[in-house]
């Protein structure tokens, strides 16, 4: 892979002659084997690192990478995640997009990058919002998504996994950033109501649609738009999580709905500088709107209740993650992120891999803590479709897969579970 990335013209006739073989189903064994249950595994979102591969090699392009061929997609993304050497295997897609595409947003698909909603060409507005009713979702987009799921399903044996956007990140991607936001801050009662009705007429019947078709199904809600990082905690927890919990409580597959990628917990232990009377504003209430990290942790928790999970956004300790699932009885997950493995932002590449070899070793530690403290699965959730337990957040043909081979290293050196063979 790093020589393929570098230009190296005989990688590259390698690299053709695996995914050949891989499109052709000669590795679909392999992909069958699952992830060793007595161990911490590592997990990645790797479409984009798959789009770009098959564009060089073949002149694919990215509608037609999505949206046309479902077995050389799922192949392409697992032989992809084979040749990084990930064990737990994960699907994904763009799924921001494909949630826009399918209520009808006019999208871009640039030629060897993901799609994205066309910024200049918003699907509703403040005067039409009411007017969006519930798609078809036996065609276009949501077919699309369920015959990949088909298909990981059948060569991997993972339980399906649909991926849309939760209500705050898809009113953000039809309405626009912007005016969502300024609405947030003056019209907060219209943007619930907007929610409400995304949920209610649009991503609840998806759901109930996508279980009728996989009773075994889990639904991943994405939801980065409305993270405290973006929106503060306060409105985090008033719109976003809130309107997940409208969309999903009593219905019969509210606990296979999870949200895992809110972002930017240390904004709760923010503090407003103060000159004066330090002791009697030392909470930072005015700052976070009254929501500490304890607190949002509660509320990130009630609508992701299967595993624990630090994002690389979130900056807090580590530690307070580890305690945190171990106090809840659940896994911990912690994500690398995008950033981290950048090729094109690490100035000095042999620091940055000593840094990157310092974090993933104590995160194999703390997961491995959890799992060795808490009643753990016998099967060790390896074949629950979750992002876990090092979790790759974004891999691209931009990434440094030096850095990446460090960190997936270091899980295979040290990421045995005591008492388990």
């Amino acid at each position: 892979m790093s020589r393929w990335q570098s230009g190296d013209a005989e990688a590259e006739q390698d690299m053709r002659a695996i995914f050949d073989a891989a499109i052709a189903g000669d590795f679909d064994a392999n992909f069958a084997v699952p992830a060793p249950t007595n161990a911490v595994h590592v997990s990645a979102s790797v479409h984009m690192l798959a789009l770009s591969i098959l564009h060089e090699l073949y002149g694919i392009e990215s509608a037609e990478y999505y949206k046309t061929n479902p077995e050389r997609y799922v192949r392409a993304n697992l032989i992809a995640s084979r040749l990084l050497g990930i064990d737990k295997l994960y699907m994904t897609w763009a799924l921001y997009a494909f949630s826009c595409e399918a209520i009808g947003q006019v999208m871009m698909y640039p030629d060897k990058f993901p799609p994205g909603s066309d910024p200049d060409k918003v699907l509703i507005t403040r005067d039409t919002w009411q007017s969006l009713t519930t798609p078809d979702f036996n065609t276009g987009i949501p077919k699309i998504i369920n015959d990949v799921l088909r298909v990981t399903e059948r060569l991997t044996g993972m339980e399906p996994l649909l991926q849309i956007s939760a209500p705050y990140s898809l009113a953000a991607d039809i309405y626009g950033q912007e005016p969502l936001l300024e609405n947030v801050v003056h019209e907060p009662d219209f943007v619930n109501d907007l929610l409400d009705h995304l949920a209610d007429q649009v991503l609840g019947p998806w759901i109930d649609h996508f279980i009728s078709e996989f009773p075994n199904g889990w639904i991943e809600l994405s939801d980065a738009s409305g993270s405290p990082f973006f929106i503060g905690p306060d409105n985090c927890k008033n719109m976003a999580i809130r309107s997940i919990s409208h969309m999903i409580d009593g219905q019969p597959w509210a606990d296979r709905v999870f949200d895992a990628n809110y972002r930017g917990d240390y904004v709760t232990q923010a503090r407003k500088k103060n000159r004066g009377a330090t002791r009697r504003r030392s909470s930072g209430a005015a700052t976070t709107g009254g929501i500490d990290l304890s607190h949002l942790t509660d509320l990130k928790h009630s609508v992701c209740r299967d595993f624990i999970i630090r994002l690389e956004a979130d900056k807090v300790p580590l530690s307070f993650y580890e305690e945190q699932a171990i106090k809840r009885g659940v896994p911990l997950t912690t994500g690398i992120g995008a950033s981290q493995i950048d090729r094109n932002s690490i100035p000095d590449l042999d620091i940055a891999k000593q840094e990157i070899h310092e974090t993933a070793d104590q995160f194999v530690s703390a997961i491995k803590q959890v799992c060795e403290t808490i009643d753990l699965p016998e099967d060790n959730n390896i074949l629950k479709p979750w992002p876990s337990h090092v979790y790759f957040e974004d891999i691209s043909n931009q990434s440094q897969f030096d850095m990446i081979e460090i960190i997936i290293q270091t899980v295979r050196d040290n990421g045995q579970f005591k008492g388990r063979d």
